[in-house]
């Protein structure tokens, strides 16, 4: 969780930047992609912006391409990830020149090879590994064939691939019509069971935090499978599609048809944590919420759940005085300082650090949930505006 929120942190600052034209250069290389390849790319790309019309901008463009080569240069071999790579000019004097680089290795696989350029950094990959962290499990299946894989985020990966042991449909001579119904049923239960077997180990593994499955396919297969019970009671089926492959085709099918069933649980889940936060405070019970509180209960390892705020920024910043020497901490949001001490000497600051990745920190050392709420929902607005953005729910008192 660590890494993400410092992936969300970085790619909130990367979006605020803007290039004077088309001179922020954007490259993502996928998982296993090779890296001697995608700079024989970028030469090409740095031969082809030789034809930008615009000096200044011909100049930023291959800089910035420039600096991207020689970074690809300093890893032997692709990041197991992947790797996205930002470089261009993004000074704030049009006449001067500042191309810098910046670089992001995500917590989960990166499935494109981009390259953009542009007047802003390219940012839609990323966006969508964070827009979403619950897992869940998916099953694209006809008569014949069937694939069970896991979506996170934008990644979604094969678990497991079957095929039906069932009888054709045309029975063999000698063989009565009845014997060979039968035949084939069972072949068709037994088919059920062992999706649903793959299914269930796969929940099983992952301790049943997955939120449910969704079922797609051409043809009725998949409504048998769905009315077969088959599958652990603890499992919830969210949904069953209509998609015409049982491929990777197929998942990607069914993903694109459960996009607003997939965004109503992420909503769900957030208006389930602040409820019980919100009841909490009110009966006085397992909830704390404000920086200070939330830090000690978290040192305490009392939380449970720890909330936050996507768009909080928080900072602990140490000061001397520049009068008597004294050293001090404290927390500040936005863009807040203090200037002056109580004996009224100057406060210099020393040292800045990211207090909410502090608190993260403390929440995964602790084995806390980490629950990023937004602005976008009423419930993320009124606990944004009404708790600072910052709070917990306990574990006891």
């Amino acid at each position: 969780m660590k890494n993400e929120y410092n992936m969300l942190r970085e790619v909130k600052r990367l979006k605020s930047m803007r290039g004077y034209g088309t001179e922020l250069v954007s490259i993502y290389v996928p998982a296993g992609f090779s890296l001697d390849a995608e700079i024989a790319k970028l030469r090409d790309e740095h031969s082809q912006s030789g034809n930008i019309k615009s000096k200044s901008t011909r100049q930023n463009v291959q800089g910035a391409i420039d600096k991207i080569i020689q970074y690809l240069r300093l890893f032997r071999i692709t990041p197991k990830n992947g790797i996205a790579v930002f470089a261009g000019n993004i000074s704030d004097n049009q006449s001067k020149s500042d191309i810098q680089l910046f670089s992001i290795e995500p917590p989960e696989p990166l499935g494109v090879n981009i390259y953009r350029c542009d007047s802003t950094f390219m940012l839609e990959p990323l966006e969508a590994i964070i827009d979403n962290k619950d897992t869940y499990c998916l099953v694209v299946m006809d008569g014949r064939e069937a694939t069970v894989a896991t979506l996170r985020g934008a990644h979604i990966q094969v678990i497991h691939r079957l095929n039906s042991l069932a009888h054709a449909k045309v029975r063999k001579g000698g063989q009565s019509a009845q014997r060979f119904a039968r035949g084939r049923e069972e072949s068709i239960r037994e088919y059920s069971v062992r999706i649903s077997d793959v299914v269930n180990e796969l929940f099983a593994r992952n301790d049943f935090k997955i939120r449910g499955v969704l079922v797609g396919g051409p043809g009725p297969a998949k409504e048998g499978f769905v009315k077969g019970n088959t599958l652990n009671y603890q499992i919830k089926i969210l949904g069953v599609y209509d998609t015409g492959y049982t491929d990777e085709f197929g998942l990607q099918e069914i993903v694109e048809k459960a996009d607003e069933l997939l965004k109503e649980q992420e909503a769900a889940k957030e208006r389930r944590v602040i409820e019980r936060f919100m009841q909490e405070r009110v009966r006085r019970g397992l909830a704390v919420y404000g920086y200070e509180e939330t830090r000690k209960a978290l040192e305490a390892k009392k939380v449970a759940t720890l909330i936050l705020g996507s768009e909080l920024e928080v900072h602990r910043v140490t000061y001397k005085c520049s009068s008597c020497g004294t050293v001090l901490e404290a927390t500040e949001t936005g863009s807040s300082r203090q200037e002056k001490h109580t004996d009224g000497g100057r406060l210099d600051v020393i040292d800045v650090k990211d207090a909410i990745e502090g608190l993260v920190e403390l929440a995964e050392s602790t084995g806390a949930e980490i629950v990023f709420v937004s602005d976008e929902s009423s419930y993320g607005k009124e606990f944004n505006m009404g708790y600072s953005g910052i709070g917990a729910i306990l574990r006891y008192k």
